[in-house]
């Protein structure tokens, strides 16, 4: 169904098997048949609008434009939050991804997932490698390094509510800056707006509190799981991994040890930035053009 549309993306919803709403935006529409369309995976508590600076650029190339797909994953951005808690998992995540392959009438796409997106990319390998023409992970791989993914979760059950946009700017410039020295004003300023939504004047983080609590059940006295099997499948396809200059997610020895097992695995660190890149700034941003063009 199509819920809505302004001069740069179509807003549109679409139906999981659990009878969910989920939103997506389309950049780009159905009219470019002749290129592969690209659908974007968001991080944990993150939604569609991270992907909108890049999604405008690659729909609007004056020489090779390309449908996007940025997706709001169950319980985040304008999707339905899951009355039962414990769907928020990557395995029915996965499986949102792929009806929403089925509604959008898309059999193959390049995805480009950030963080949990990234994580998801390697389940879709395993449950739909079809689907996958190609694939870019941001700041994220098979092993996650304990120490940033403890920061992450301190971050998100400690936050309390901007009174405004600008103590939001303020707020995430505190947390993040010292990992993003490359980031500008305006680039924090989108940055809030793809966190929180103004919600009857009230800044609101944009997804369910749920999904941040999960973090909080993690023992870190023990290892974290990992997914090399399920990474020796995804770089069975054209691959490239972005790590940021500096992330505390997704380490050098991780990065190494992904192109050890994938000699042809295309490796970009992202500098001035840390977990996870702002992918429409440069160099990123020409990087992912290349290899875009080299899918087709």
């Amino acid at each position: 169904m199509d819920k809505a549309r302004d001069d740069r993306f179509r807003a549109l919803t679409y139906l999981t098997e659990d009878r969910l709403t989920l939103y997506a935006r389309d950049y780009g529409g159905t009219e470019d048949t002749n290129r592969l369309p690209v659908i974007c995976l968001p991080g944990l508590t993150r939604n569609s609008r991270d992907f909108h600076g890049l999604a405008l650029l690659l729909s609007t190339d004056p020489t090779t434009p390309r449908r996007v797909i940025t997706l709001d994953y169950r319980g985040r951005g304008h999707s339905d939050w899951d009355a039962d808690k414990a769907n928020y998992t990557l395995g029915v995540e996965t499986r949102d991804v792929i009806t929403a392959c089925e509604h959008f009438g898309i059999d193959g796409a390049i995805f480009i997932g950030t963080s949990r997106g990234g994580l998801i990319l390697h389940l879709l390998a395993q449950m739909r490698s079809d689907l996958i023409a190609g694939a870019i992970l941001n700041d994220i791989g098979p092993k996650i390094e304990a120490e940033g993914l403890k920061r992450i979760r301190d971050y998100l059950n400690s936050a309390a509510p901007p009174r405004d946009w600008p103590e939001a700017v303020a707020f995430l410039k505190a947390c993040h800056g010292r990992y993003f020295p490359a980031l500008d004003e305006r680039d924090w300023q989108e940055m809030a707006a793809a966190i929180y939504r103004d919600i009857d004047g009230r800044l609101v983080a944009d997804f369910d509190p749920a999904i941040a609590a999960q973090l909080q059940t993690i023992d870190f006295d023990q290892p974290l799981p990992d997914l090399w099997s399920y990474y020796d499948g995804l770089a069975a396809k054209p691959l490239m991994v972005i790590r940021g200059e500096h992330s505390d997610l997704l380490s050098n020895r991780t990065t190494a040890e992904m192109a050890a097992r994938q000699p042809l695995l295309q490796v970009l660190e992202a500098p001035g930035q840390g977990h996870a890149p702002l992918l429409h700034l440069e160099p990123v941003l020409s990087r992912i053009a290349q290899f875009l063009a080299r899918s087709a």
